[in-house]
């Protein structure tokens, strides 16, 4: 910690010919973030246009990644709050990471990791993450639903949910309708409910499945559970994205130090034109915040 006491948290400005600088700047000025804990920006202008990424612009937002990570491994940072980047643009420079979520767990020499997203009435977890939807249904196994269903008990954990109530979704239509439309619920989801049950127990915690994807998010929604964890990347992202836009947050679980980032991207059509809303980095920075201050 730092001689004030306050919790440290390290900001990345993402690409800068994105929104990312604009968000920044809004959510510290606001007064809206939390007061006890200190900011430091992190990341260098390359001189780009809003709204005209350039390889610089990738680069120096590679850098701004890697400084923040150093300095949190460091014990300098007591969390991080990542700004959009241009994944295109990224791989482009040499950024080798499918996304920000698998560069930390690398640096951090993490493998037990996951990628959850959280607003408003809504929290996910991901059991497959940034993979093609054909590649999706044959990466998912029992222990990796089991694995990232551990993790999501312990977020709530972090959160003050004493005896969390998470819903797993099926993968396919209707949760398979009893094996006449997809086995996995049957061969793989329903036996990793059962493990996790069990591997739970003690925790006092309730968790349910597999459930019919097209009503699990609203019975979120209406208090029923307190997570979905899910099968695959955009089973999870759309309810969250539909339900709270410019509030979601993006949260790598498993890494030593919390790590946020808003659920939004660069938004270069809109860069510099001023009407850049900074109401998910605001949510970021305040659950970071919020996942430091529990954990000291």
């Amino acid at each position: 910690m730092s001689t004030s006491n306050k919790p440290r948290i390290g900001i990345t400005l993402g690409d800068c010919a994105g929104i990312g600088p604009e968000i920044v700047d809004l959510a510290l000025n606001s007064n809206r973030i939390a007061r006890t804990a200190e900011s430091k920006v992190i990341g260098k202008y390359p001189g780009s246009r809003p709204g005209n990424p350039t390889a610089e612009s990738a680069r120096a937002a590679a850098a701004a990644l890697e400084e923040a990570v150093t300095l949190a491994r460091r014990g300098e940072l007591d969390a991080i709050v990542t700004g959009p980047v241009h994944k295109a643009r990224m791989y482009e420079v040499g950024f080798k990471f499918p996304g920000q979520t698998e560069f930390f767990a690398e640096r951090c020499g993490v493998k037990n990791f996951a990628m959850c997203l959280t607003g408003g009435k809504i929290t996910v977890a991901l059991v497959t993450a940034h993979l093609p939807l054909r590649e999706a249904a044959s990466a998912l196994k029992q222990s990796e639903i089991v694995r990232v269903g551990l993790l999501l008990a312990d977020f709530l954990n972090s959160r003050s949910v004493s005896s969390p109530r998470i819903a797993v979704a099926g993968l396919n239509p209707h949760a398979g309708e009893s094996g006449k439309l997809g086995r996995e619920e049957i061969e793989i989801i329903g036996p990793a409910v059962s493990e996790l049950q069990s591997a739970i127990e003690n925790r006092e915690s309730r968790i349910v499945g597999p459930l019919s994807p097209d009503t699990v998010f609203h019975r979120a929604m209406e208090g029923e559970f307190d997570a979905v964890l899910c099968m695959y990347h955009d089973q999870g992202l759309i309810p969250l994205k539909l339900h709270a836009f410019h509030e979601g947050v993006n949260v790598t679980l498993g890494l030593p130090f919390p790590r946020t980032s808003p659920d939004h991207g660069t938004a270069f059509e809109i860069a510099g034109k001023g009407i850049a809303r900074p109401d998910s980095m605001i949510a970021a920075i305040n659950l970071a915040v919020e996942l430091t201050t529990k954990s000291s």
